[in-house]
């Protein structure tokens, strides 16, 4: 009966293998130190935290490129108001005020007491409705003019000072045109009344015999 020789082992080789079991079983129970737990949830924090700054940037940006209802309502507003005013001020220069009914009757009374006592046709024609005339004429020339003015503004203002950042509403410049032209036809309206170009003052007649 043939007998094989156990295998022999050799005792440095099993105390090297105890030693290495020994060192791999530490470092896998070894608890984790504190900086390697703050740099671990350092890192986490660092990417918990980007997508909220990214997405709070894309907010950011996209309020600014968003136009301000707000602004866009308020933006020419004074001009527009300035422009209505305008022609506001064209209808009442060709319709007549209350201000220039005032001044006339003002005038008329002032004639009357000039001719109560005394007095040639003509002079009371010039004194009681002459004066009246013009006066109501050079009150609808000063509306005409305030009128060509306030629209003339209007129009050129954009050229001056910081330039706008939109440029003025079509419908400003529409109604500032209408008001110039209201004004430009109340002043010649005007003159033409103050220099009796469409009506003259009338005349007294010779008497008879005279």
């Amino acid at each position: 009966m043939n007998t094989t020789p156990s295998k022999t082992t050799n005792p440095d080789e099993t105390a090297a293998a105890e030693d290495a079991a020994a060192k791999d079983t530490e470092t896998k129970d070894a608890p984790v130190t504190s900086s390697e737990a703050g740099d671990s949830a350092t890192v986490s924090d660092d990417l918990s935290t980007q997508p909220e700054d990214e997405a709070a940037d894309d907010g950011i940006a996209d309020e600014d490129l968003e136009p301000d209802p707000f602004e866009a309502a308020r933006h020419g507003v004074g001009a527009g108001a300035a422009a209505v005013v305008s022609a506001a001020l064209g209808v009442v220069a060709l319709t007549g005020a209350w201000t220039g009914r005032v001044a006339a009757e003002r005038e008329t009374l002032i004639g009357q007491i000039k001719t109560s006592g005394g007095g040639s046709a003509a002079q009371q024609i010039s004194e009681i409705y002459g004066d009246a005339w013009h006066t109501t004429a050079l009150v609808n020339g000063v509306f005409a003019l305030l009128a060509l003015l306030v629209g003339v503004v209007v129009l050129v203002r954009p050229a001056f000072g910081a330039p706008a950042d939109r440029p003025q509403p079509a419908w400003v410049r529409a109604v500032a045109l209408a008001g110039v032209a209201l004004g430009v036809l109340g002043v010649l309206i005007s003159a033409g009344m103050y220099l009796d170009l469409f009506v003259s003052l009338p005349s007294a007649g010779t008497p008879a015999g005279g």
